[in-house]
């Protein structure tokens, strides 16, 4: 049996677990985790009906010049959605601190690290197929980075009852009768648990498609079911697509949800039935 088969499961991770922090460069604290297994679970299996990234904002980012002089950036980080395996944000967060007391000439070649690094691990045992994006940002840029809250019409007008509070697919249903359109829909109601610690992730999702009419009290009500459900974030958002794809039938369809921060990082996975450019990683106000 090889390492990722035996070691590389949610529950061998450092989530949950007192770690020691280390502020010397090492890249072996990443912890690359299987995307294909939750996969099964939605039916997803061979060429993917799907395209996109997950977008990561990481706040905390330190490193010393040549002389020993702190520096700090922001970094967004772009991971393909073909990639065999997602990073587990703890051990994200602590591989990034690892630069803390680590010397580099300048933010290219941090960038360059991070970029080699974190393309490993997400292609773990494999080809590389696509490159992993990585952009650093200045201080003297910082307050050029805009907060914006997504576009579209907000579901959460509705006055609905809820009573489900683990993922219910049955709740979403078309108009398939009807003459096809094209929406924008919007909620900061999806709230879904770490696969782990249990501890709660917090999300705004925007879901545009074309095709038969989606009743909107239902989406509604089936992303609120994902309250007590315990997934990752880029697991949750594939379970979304699917659900909406197979049960509604849209003939195109995008979902985009931007999570709440934790532990200096948040994941903002996009994914997509049909070419087009990731959305820019432009935070909420919550984020």
């Amino acid at each position: 049996m090889d390492w990722d088969k035996r070691m590389s499961t949610p529950e061998n991770s450092q989530l949950g677990k007192a770690t020691p922090y280390v502020d010397q460069y090492d890249a072996s604290l990443l912890y690359p985790i299987a995307r294909q297994g939750k996969r099964d679970e939605i039916g997803v299996r061979g060429t993917l009906p799907f395209l996109g990234s997950d977008l990561w904002t990481a706040f905390e980012l330190s490193w010393l010049n040549p002389r020993g002089k702190p520096q700090v950036a922001l970094a967004h980080i772009t991971v393909p959605c073909e990639s065999t395996h997602i990073v587990e944000s703890k051990s994200f967060k602590l591989y990034l601190n690892s630069f803390n007391n680590t010397k580099y000439a300048d933010a290219a070649e941090v960038q360059a690290r991070i970029r080699a690094d974190i393309s490993e691990a997400v292609w773990r045992g494999g080809p590389v197929q696509s490159s992993v994006g990585v952009k650093l940002i200045a201080p003297e840029l910082f307050d050029r980075e805009p907060l914006h809250e997504l576009d579209g019409l907000s579901l959460d007008r509705l006055d609905v009852e809820c009573t489900q509070y683990t993922p219910a697919p049955e709740l979403l249903s078309a108009q398939m009768d009807e003459a096809p359109v094209s929406e924008v829909l919007t909620s900061n109601l999806l709230k879904s648990n770490c696969l782990v610690t249990g501890q709660p992730d917090w999300a705004s999702v925007r879901i545009s498609y074309s095709g038969p009419q989606i009743e909107q009290e239902g989406l509604l009500q089936y992303l609120v079911s994902f309250r007590n459900h315990n997934e990752f974030h880029e697991q949750c958002v594939e379970r979304i697509y699917m659900d909406i794809w197979t049960r509604c039938k849209p003939a195109k369809l995008t979902v985009y949800a931007r999570y709440t921060r934790r532990g200096g990082l948040d994941i903002n996975p996009f994914r997509t039935s049909h070419p087009q450019p990731p959305p820019l990683n432009v935070r909420t106000a919550r984020q």
